[in-house]
């Protein structure tokens, strides 16, 4: 870390709801019918507020919201040479099991017009900044220690690899993984340059490689990309995810593994459901600073799958999530304190960070919840980390 943190450090994972000015400015620049120079200075702006927020209520260590993203992942349709955004149904054309992909469709409760992804459809190549502009437009604003939030090198390959576009220009996945991490280590080599405390990884597909056996796959892996045994998939991902750990271990800069189990909807039961004892090894062997997890739902498991295991509790601290951001319910200050001295029942104080299970607003017109709520969750958990430090310091 380049700066020192309190104990108890708060951030927040991600994604912020946007605006309605946001959302309309989003819609017109996929048309081409706003001017980027006024996309980017309404994003500053709205962007400026959510720094605000996130000063005003305490948090330790600033994100941006992702306000100018469509969603989690699709973004990087304009960010990477060789990479387009498509529909569904654009997609459709190229999917050769129709039926298991429309099935996808009518069991997801997000709206359709949510669901994009950028595919692969020619060589891939660096544009020279992929979250680099969004990352000096935090630091233009605040002071404090700043995080990053980036789609993972597994997600990002999985989810740009449609066989049959993707299949012209590549062999295979694992070819496209390849060109995958040279850019990304091009982007993290601007983002260290440029300044920023925490580059945080997300890779929520990887719940869906070992909890969706016999079910239906997500809407992370719309595209449908073939899936392979289990565990020869977790070594494909922690090849990957392993690379761009290696690449910044040498750097002051906090590496950050995010996994969840999906965060589209405020329906629990529709969501993934496993402890995360099926990836103890990905996470040993690519040994991220930090693994930020959702522990605050029941989906999660229990506390003990993954902190029983010395190499993980010896090598890397906890991103413990103790706030759903899909529910309206308030946590109360008790049931934050109980969680955070259950997981110092196996870890040092000096290795617990505190934040939501996830963003806020996964899909940028279908958050999971309001201003009002989030703020008042927000003041749950750094009042929870005051308490903690009180306690402990």
């Amino acid at each position: 870390m380049k700066r020192p943190l309190p104990l108890f450090p708060t951030s927040l994972i991600g994604s912020m709801p946007r605006s309605k000015e946001v959302l309309r400015a989003l819609r017109m620049m996929r048309k081409r019918t706003i001017d980027p120079n006024d996309f980017n200075k309404l994003i500053e702006r709205e962007t400026q507020k959510v720094i605000k927020l996130q000063e005003d209520l305490g948090i330790d260590i600033i994100t941006s919201g992702e306000l100018g993203r469509d969603n989690y992942v699709s973004f990087v349709s304009d960010k990477i040479g060789g990479v387009r955004m498509m529909s569904m149904s654009e997609m459709l054309d190229y999917i050769d099991d129709k039926k298991a992909f429309e099935n996808i469709l009518t069991t997801l409760d997000v709206p359709a017009v949510s669901i994009k992804n950028a595919i692969c459809v020619g060589k891939l190549h660096y544009n020279g900044d992929i979250v680099a502009n969004e990352l000096m437009m935090m630091k233009k604003f605040t002071d404090k220690p700043v995080k990053i939030t980036m789609p993972g090198p597994y997600l990002l390959t999985r989810s740009m690899w449609l066989p049959n576009l993707s299949g012209k220009v590549y062999g295979s996945k694992e070819e496209l993984g390849q060109d995958v991490i040279k850019i990304m280590k091009e982007e993290i080599d601007n983002l260290i340059n440029i300044g920023v405390d925490v580059i945080q990884f997300d890779e929520p597909v990887l719940t869906e490689v070992v909890f969706t056996e016999g079910k239906p796959r997500s809407f992370m892996c719309a595209a449908l990309s073939e899936r392979k045994d289990p565990t020869e998939e977790l070594e494909f991902a922690g090849s990957l995810i392993g690379q761009i750990m290696e690449h910044i271990e040498k750097h002051k800069t906090v590496s950050s593994l995010h996994v969840c189990r999906g965060n589209w909807s405020k329906n629990e039961s529709i969501l993934l459901t496993g402890p995360y004892t099926p990836l103890l090894e990905l996470f040993a062997n690519v040994n991220p600073d930090l693994l930020t997890l959702e522990f605050s739902t029941p989906r999660a498991g229990e506390l003990s799958s993954i902190l029983t295991e010395s190499r993980i509790v010896e090598d890397t601290a906890l991103g413990l999530g103790v706030i759903n951001p899909r529910t309206d319910e308030m946590e109360t200050l008790d049931s934050i304190l109980t969680r955070a001295e259950e997981a110092m029942a196996y870890l040092p104080k000096e290795k617990l960070w505190l934040n939501p299970d996830c963003g806020f607003a996964t899909f940028s017109n279908s958050p999971v919840n309001i201003l009002e709520n989030i703020s008042g969750k927000i003041h749950s958990l750094t009042e929870a980390a005051s308490v903690l430090r009180s306690k402990y310091e």
